[in-house]
């Protein structure tokens, strides 16, 4: 078995690579520099969008992290990051919704986008406070996203709401700020975060 993410420090490949950490098996990163390297043709035919992550198990190639928090779960069930089968409503939803809402709203309001109410009900997430309402809501429901224990949605979504506090597209709220309090010492998230930090750019290190 061969686990091979490709990915950039400066990406939401710090999701996938959060991921593998959790889970706990071997993998190779292959950092791919933005410009040339992403347009590569051996990198174009793992990803025709150009652009990271991309996880390669094996012969079997998963790109968008949404998709490799969730084949990862998967593939590597002792390390029970999903629920079981019959319990997973919440697990799904809630990675569902940072995938979709939550990375629209932010990247639009970012882009200083915003639907007047006459758009809303067609670009899928209505309005960024809706989702923001929604979101916070949700953190406050019980420990985890998808209930008493820590899975794939906390990674996935969590890793949002940490660069959103971070960055200020996620406004500081005492539900998000408990909400990330309780997984950002995780061990998989020390390492994966020093292990980014250590593949930027000298003179984006600080």
């Amino acid at each position: 078995m061969t686990l091979t993410l490709y990915t950039n420090p400066m990406s939401r490949g710090r999701i996938a690579r959060w991921m593998l950490e959790e889970v706990g098996a071997p993998y190779d990163a292959v950092i791919v520099n933005y410009g040339p390297a992403m347009r590569a043709p051996d990198y174009l035919a793992l990803n025709p969008m150009a652009k990271v992550p991309t996880l390669v198990h094996d012969s079997q190639v998963i790109t968008e992290c949404a998709a490799i928090c969730l084949y990862l779960a998967d593939v590597f069930p002792d390390a029970n990051l999903a629920p079981p089968p019959g319990r997973r409503a919440a697990y799904y939803r809630w990675i569902a919704f940072a995938a979709g809402p939550v990375e629209h709203a932010v990247t639009n309001r970012s882009m200083k986008f915003e639907p007047g109410p006459d758009m809303r009900s067609r670009v899928g997430y209505g309005d960024y406070d809706s989702v923001i309402a929604t979101l916070e809501h949700a953190v406050q429901q019980a420990p985890y996203l998808a209930g008493d224990s820590f899975s794939a949605a906390d990674v996935y979504a969590g890793a949002q709401i940490g660069w959103g506090l971070q960055f200020g597209t996620i406004p500081d709220r005492p539900a998000f700020r408990a909400y990330w309090d309780r997984i950002k010492d995780r061990p998989a998230v020390v390492r994966a975060a020093a292990l980014d930090d250590a593949a930027m750019p000298p003179k984006d290190k600080g």
